[in-house]
């Protein structure tokens, strides 16, 4: 009798909940941890969560209705799961999943662009714990549902994990138990003056920038960077990438071509799915068959559909350079890195789980709305091709500060609507929403939002926006459910510290910057050196100027590389006449955003051409008309700079490598160029006798090849035009074609040239990617 009414109750309750227990608990500091036969759960006592035992399984009550939920049952396939909760979801809680997060420093600072508070005081006098979350964090988390979280700096990696338990306890706690899904930019990159040993750790792994990754034509190398970073990510609780960034950088005077895998597109949409694959694809036993799992990191590939051919290479984030054009015909060109490798990945997760589009406008290129408006905004860009042609059913999140109010035309910060500046706030998330987007970057607030549903509502009817609100959300869920956030939403302090920075992923990123490093000279065979021999290195005296974000920087006078490493290879002069060599460290040329507000004082339209030279040059070449332009803030349409001259901000660097060749009086000079974009070498090439490019290395990696420790075997992933005339008569849409530089011995400075200690280089890399001369 007993055994039968413990069967009925079995079949009555619809689960086994008598099944004997299968896991255990313990506490791991702010956390307890279950372990299982089926997914390790995590969750904080503090947070009200209790656990449910399901056939003998653990899961999470995350809702508190007692019950097991389709999207709390982690058994369950996460499409499933996220159309469960997204049906459970209010408007409010949806619109505040379609936030990401402005930029957040951890501690908030006490001014500036990443200000915060604690308990209405600035952290240096508020007592609080830098792990602390600050006032705006919690509200934008409990009051504006935000769930997507854009992290920047922190003080140490075992702090960010604090930081990230610290919220997920508060959102787990918070409505239905949605965790937070935190991000970075990328946050590899490399301390230039940091000393390199192979014993030792870091606070992340130190890798080339993406033109560097690039130079090494080596899609394996970058599959095992994203693998390592991913990793280094986890443990610091971030689980999607704002990247990997792969337009190609058509027009080489852009300021964002550093962060490309450059202009050919076929080698960029190799490196596209490497960097994805390496980020995305869990292994082990917990990796689900679908290639997700704990070791998996989303990456929101950008920008679509190529932010490249901005006109006459300036840039979106300014109103000055709103406009890409596409004078070369080579809108479509652009699609393949996304097309050809972001949607089509190798591994076993298929495609980018995210994009995110640029803010420019694809001037003329909307053929069934003939809109030109910015590429979020716009529905032929973003429905009608990313959507129905492409098939892409990821997340597509905008840009940062898309939506805010257009105030002046040359800062970085301002907002950045363009196309739709007389809409009203409401009016431009609607657009969003309705061209196809799922997510707006940089938004804290959730209003907007709940705005642009009521006028949907008003438009279509509330359950037709209800729907295509539920779709946003299903999109997004699903990227969170993927990498097991809904499980495991905590890091264990201890093991972040063993983990990010460890010494293996510091060498890997060591080698990687070895491999990125592309000779483009070697005359009598200079190079490699001999250590211990004199060398003059030259001091750099830089001029007052502004950097990207609008920061005006002070002159300095300083040496270009950390001399005290230097001097482990050498001996180091300040007497050319005793040297046996000379090391000139200069930069590319950099004549800032093309934009002079005192030329507007003058009488002007303030356009000033993006110079490749460090000489003042003057734009004799250039359109006598803009292909396009018009701004709210302009009583002109015309953006043209002919005739009008600049000069890079660094030309001092140019005196640097004159002034050294006259002084060495025929002793060699080695000229070591940090390399952000293409640039003129017409001016010092022959002064030279040997030329070491790197993209963003550290002194000691450069100081390697310079000694023959390592060989250069690096080519190059854009090209080095002849002259400005050049630049100024290229399409900025059209990769390879511009005349490139010659050298005293004959060598093109163009895509995939690069040399090593024998000669030029010609390997699989260049049969497969250097396009055939017609």
């Amino acid at each position: 009798m007993h055994k039968l009414c413990t069967t009925l109750i079995l079949i009555l309750s619809g689960t086994s909940i008598f099944a004997q227990q299968k896991w255990t608990e313990e506490p791991k500091g702010s956390f307890n941890l279950i372990r299982q036969a089926g997914k390790t759960l995590a969750y904080s006592p503090s947070s009200g969560v209790k656990i449910l035992t399901v056939d003998g399984f653990a899961f999470k009550d995350l809702n508190k209705n007692g019950k097991l939920d389709a999207y709390e049952d982690w058994r369950l396939p996460a499409d499933v799961r996220a159309k469960d909760l997204a049906s459970k979801m209010s408007i409010e809680q949806i619109a505040g999943l379609m936030l990401y997060s402005r930029h957040q420093s951890i501690p908030a600072r006490p001014g500036g662009y990443f200000a915060g508070t604690y308990k209405g005081k600035p952290f240096p006098e508020s007592g609080a714990k830098p792990e602390d979350l600050s006032d705006q964090q919690i509200e934008f988390l409990t009051k504006d549902n935000l769930r997507h979280v854009l992290l920047t700096t922190v003080q140490s990696p075992e702090l960010a994990a604090k930081w990230n338990n610290n919220m997920q306890a508060l959102v787990e706690g918070t409505g239905l138990g949605i965790p937070a899904n935190n991000s970075s930019d990328p946050r590899h990159g490399t301390v230039a003056n940091a000393e390199f040993n192979a014993a030792a750790g870091g606070a992340i792994s130190m890798w080339p920038g993406s033109l560097g990754m690039a130079a090494t034509f080596d899609p394996i190398l970058v599959t095992r960077f994203g693998q390592i970073a991913a990793t280094e990510y986890r443990a610091l609780g971030i689980t999607t990438a704002l990247s990997p960034q792969v337009d190609i950088a058509t027009d080489p005077r852009w300021s964002r071509a550093s962060g490309t895998f450059g202009e050919d597109p076929y080698l960029a949409a190799a490196m596209a799915s490497a960097y994805c694959n390496g980020f995305q694809t869990s292994t082990g036993y917990d990796a689900d068959p679908d290639g997700w799992g704990m070791n998996s990191v989303n990456a929101m590939v950008k920008h679509w559909p190529g932010g490249g051919s901005g006109e006459a290479g300036r840039d979106a984030h300014y109103a000055i350079g709103k406009f890409a054009v596409y004078p070369g015909k080579q809108f479509k060109t652009h699609f393949i890195p996304f097309t050809e490798g972001a949607f089509k990945l190798q591994g076993k997760t298929m495609m980018a789980s995210a994009i995110m589009p640029y803010y420019t406008i694809s001037w003329d290129q909307d053929s069934k709305n003939k809109e030109n408006v910015g590429n979020s905004y716009n529905r032929y860009i973003i429905q009608d091709l990313l959507r129905d042609k492409y098939k892409y059913d990821g997340v597509a999140c905008t840009d940062w500060g898309i939506t805010g109010d257009e105030t002046v035309l040359d800062n970085f910060t301002a907002g950045k609507p363009w196309g739709v500046e007389k809409l009203s706030v409401a009016e431009r998330h609607y657009k969003v929403l309705m061209a196809g987007v799922d997510q707006f970057g940089g938004n804290n607030e959730a209003k907007p939002i709940i705005d642009a549903y009521a006028i949907g509502s008003k438009e279509h009817g509330e359950a037709w926006m209800r729907a295509r609100m539920e779709q946003s959300a299903v999109r997004l869920l699903k990227n969170i459910f993927r990498v097991g956030l809904f499980e495991f939403p905590y890091v264990i302090p201890e093991t972040t510290k063993s983990i990010v920075g460890q010494p293996s992923y510091m060498k890997a990123g060591y080698e990687a910057q070895l491999k990125s490093m592309v000779l483009l000279k070697n005359q009598k065979q200079t190079l490699p050196l001999k250590t211990g021999i004199k060398v003059y290195v030259p001091k750099k005296f830089t001029p007052a100027g502004r950097n990207f974000l609008g920061v005006e920087t002070p002159e300095s006078m300083n040496y270009p590389v950390n001399i005290d490493i230097v001097k482990k290879y050498f001996t180091v002069t300040d007497n050319p006449d005793e040297a046996d060599v000379a090391l000139a460290f200069i930069s590319s040329p950099n004549s800032g955003i093309g934009y002079s507000p005192e030329d507007v004082k003058k009488g002007g339209n303030g356009y000033l051409p993006i110079s490749l030279q460090y000489g003042e040059y003057k734009a004799t070449e250039a359109r006598a008309v803009s292909i396009a332009g018009g701004d709210p803030l302009e009583n002109f349409t015309n953006r043209s700079y002919k005739d009008k001259t600049n000069q890079a901000i660094n030309y001092t660097d140019l005196g640097m490598v004159t002034d050294t060749y006259d002084k060495m009086k025929g002793k060699p000079v080695i000229v070591s160029i940090t390399m952000d974009n293409p640039m003129v070498f017409h001016e010092f090439e022959s002064k030279a006798n040997a030329i070491l490019v790197n993209f963003r290395v550290q002194d000691q990696a450069i100081l390697d090849i310079l000694t023959g420790k390592a060989e250069p075997s690096g080519l190059l992933p854009m090209q080095m035009p002849a002259d400005m005339a050049v630049v100024e008569k290229q399409a900025e849409d059209a990769p390879h074609d511009m005349r490139c530089h010659k050298d005293a011995a004959g060598h093109v400075y163009t895509f995939g040239f690069g040399m090593n200690w024998k000669g030029v280089i010609q390997d699989a890399r260049t049969a497969k990617y250097v396009p055939k001369k017609k």
